[in-house]
C-alpha cells in the first residue's frame, strides 16, 4: 500500500468534480442554500465535499470502499491490525474501548486522572472502576502516569478485571513504561486500552516515547486532530491482537456515532495520515528542535522554569514528549490561570491550559520561529514586570485520597436524587460528575461519598479561577446527591 495515496479525499474530489445534481442531504446543496456570509468565508470547495454516505462515497458504519481503503492505510501507518476512523472525537473512541471490554458489574482498572469520557463510558457500561493513584509531582503540583508496580498490585488484587486503561502520554506529555504495563496485563490475559489523545505524533519519531501500537497495546484512542494535523473532532481508534473482538468494536463505535458522518472530518484524517506517514519524521524532528530552543530560552528567564528531561527521575515518568512545554510560574507569585489571562490580554497569546502552578504550551509542525519569539518575549516581559515581587507560591498538591465508592457510577447516576447545599453535602453520596476541565480529571464521580478534602479542593480551584465543571448548579451552591429516606417518627 502506498502511503502517498489518499483514497477518501481523492474520491471526494472526483465526486465533486462530476458536479452531480443532489436530491439528498445536506440541505445547503454544495453551499447554494447556506448563509452567503458563511459561504464566502468557508469557501465553495469545502462546501462541495460536505457530503453524506451516498453509494459512491462508502459508509463509515460498514465501510467497504474508499473509507475502508483509507482506514487500512491508517492501520499500516500506525502499525495496527485494524484502524477505525472516529468523527465523535477521541471521546467517542475512548467510550468505545471501555464498552467493548466491559459490561454491567465488570471491573476495569483505571488511573484516577482519567478523562471524563472514561467515566461516561463506565456509567454507560455499568462497570465498576478500580482506581490507581497516579504518581504526583510535588515540585510541579501535577499528576503523572501510573507505575508498573501499581498495575501489578491492582491485577494481583483484581485478576478478574476486564481491562487496564492507561493514559499515555499524559496531557503534560509524560509517558509511563507502557511496554512493561502491557506485558504485565497480558500475563493475566487482560487487554490494555490506551488513551493516546495527546500522542498521535509519537509513533512517527524515534526520539519520542513509544506509541501504544509499538508497545503492543490492544486498543488506542488517538487524537489525530490534536497534534497530527486533521480537523477538530477527528480521531482514530487503533487495534492490535485478538484479546478484543474487532466486530464488537465496530458495532459499539457505530452505536456511538452519528449516521450523518462528516466527510470533511474523514477526509482530513486521510490526508493527515498521509503527511504523518510520508513526512512525519522530518516535520516532527523540526518541531522537537523548535520546542527545545523555546525551552532553553524560557529557562534563561529569571524565575521561570520549563521542564526538561530531568523529569525522568521518577518511576511514573519513563519518558517525556519535549514538544509539550510545561512552564512553572509559581516563582512569579502568580498562579497559572492569572498568567494565562495576562498573556491573552497583553499579547493575544492563547495557551493550551493552566493550573494552579503552571501553564502548558504545545508546539506542533504548525509553529514557526515567529510564534516562538512572541511567546518567549512575552514571558520575559512578564518576568520583568514581576521583578519587584518577592512572593513565591509554594506548591501544595491538594489531591486528597480517592473517595469511597459506595454505589456503581451507573446505579448512582440513575438513582433518585435531591439537591443539598454545597457546605452540607459532606458524607452524602454524590450523583453527578465534578472535574477540573481541562484536562477533565474527576474530583467526584457518581456513587462516591463526599469528603471534606474534596470539597476544599473544589473551592481552592474555583478561588484560583480554574474551570471546575460538572454539576447542574453551575454556581456550586448545591450538589446533587442520592436521596435519603427520612426516618418514620
Amino acid at each position: 500500500m502506498s502511503q502517498y495515496k489518499t483514497p477518501l479525499f481523492s474520491g471526494l474530489l472526483a465526486h465533486a468534480k462530476k458536479d452531480p445534481v443532489q436530491f439528498h442531504i445536506p440541505g445547503h446543496k454544495k453551499g447554494t442554500g447556506i448563509d452567503p456570509e458563511f459561504r464566502d468565508y468557508i469557501g465553495d470547495n469545502a462546501l462541495a465535499i460536505d457530503l453524506i454516505n451516498i453509494g459512491p462515497l462508502d459508509d463509515l458504519h460498514q465501510p467497504k470502499g474508499i473509507i475502508k481503503e483509507a482506514q487500512d492505510l491508517a492501520a499500516e501507518a500506525f502499525g495496527a491490525d485494524k484502524t477505525f476512523f472516529s468523527v465523535q472525537g477521541t471521546s467517542g473512541a475512548i467510550m468505545t474501548m471501555v464498552m467493548a471490554v466491559c459490561g454491567p458489574g465488570d471491573k476495569i482498572i483505571v488511573p484516577r486522572n482519567v478523562h471524563k469520557s472514561v467515566m461516561s463510558a463506565i456509567v454507560f457500561s455499568g462497570a465498576t472502576p478500580i482506581f490507581i493513584h497516579p504518581e504526583i509531582d510535588e515540585k510541579l503540583g501535577i499528576s503523572h502516569g501510573i507505575t508498573t508496580d501499581s498495575v501489578s498490585k491492582a491485577l494481583e488484587l483484581h485478576p478478574d478485571a476486564k481491562g487496564v486503561l492507561v493514559i499515555n502520554p499524559t496531557y503534560f506529555g509524560i509517558s509511563a513504561d507502557l511496554k512493561k504495563i502491557v506485558d504485565i496485563a497480558h500475563s493475566y490475559n487482560v487487554p490494555v486500552l490506551v488513551d493516546e489523545a495527546h500522542g498521535v505524533h509519537i509513533h512517527f519519531h524515534d526520539e519520542l516515547p513509544l506509541s501504544a501500537m509499538q508497545a503492543g497495546a490492544d486498543l488506542a484512542a488517538t487524537s489525530v486532530h490534536k497534534l497530527g494535523g486533521s480537523m477538530t473532532q477527528s480521531s482514530v481508534l487503533n487495534m492490535k491482537g485478538n484479546l478484543v473482538s474487532a466486530k464488537r468494536v465496530q458495532s459499539i463505535l457505530s452505536m456511538l456515532t452519528t449516521t450523518s458522518t462528516s466527510y470533511l472530518l474523514l477526509a482530513s484524517l486521510d490526508v493527515a495520515r498521509k503527511r504523518l506517514a510520508t513526512e512525519g519524521r522530518e516535520l516532527i524532528g523540526k518541531t522537537i528542535e523548535l520546542a527545545q530552543s523555546i525551552r532553553r530560552s524560557i529557562n534563561e528567564i529569571d524565575r521561570l522554569y520549563c521542564v526538561g528531561e530531568e523529569i525522568l527521575e521518577t518511576k511514573a515518568a519513563h519518558d517525556y514528549d519535549p514538544t509539550k512545554l510545561i512552564i512553572s510560574v509559581k516563582e512569579l507569585g502568580m498562579n497559572g490561570f492569572d498568567v494565562e489571562n495576562w498573556l491573552r490580554e497583553k499579547h493575544n497569546i492563547e495557551v493550551e491550559m493552566s493550573d494552579l502552578y503552571n501553564i502548558l504550551c504545545i508546539i506542533t509542525p504548525g509553529d514557526t520561529e515567529r510564534e516562538a519569539d512572541i511567546l518567549v518575549s512575552a514571558l520575559a516581559e512578564l518576568a520583568k514586570e514581576r521583578q519587584g515581587n518577592t512572593e513565591k507560591l509554594e506548591t501544595q498538591v491538594l489531591l486528597p485520597d480517592i473517595p469511597v465508592l459506595s454505589l456503581t457510577p451507573r446505579d448512582a447516576f440513575y438513582a433518585d436524587t435531591e439537591l443539598v447545599p454545597f457546605d452540607e453535602s459532606e458524607g452524602r453520596i454524590i450523583a453527578e460528575f465534578i472535574m477540573v476541565y481541562p484536562p477533565g480529571i474527576p474530583i467526584f464521580i457518581p456513587g462516591e461519598i463526599i469528603t471534606k478534602e474534596n470539597l476544599r479542593y473544589i473551592k481552592t480551584n474555583m478561588e484560583a479561577g480554574l474551570p471546575v465543571q460538572g454539576p447542574e448548579d453551575y454556581d456550586f451552591k448545591y450538589l446533587r446527591v442520592i436521596e435519603e429516606h427520612r426516618a418514620i417518627r
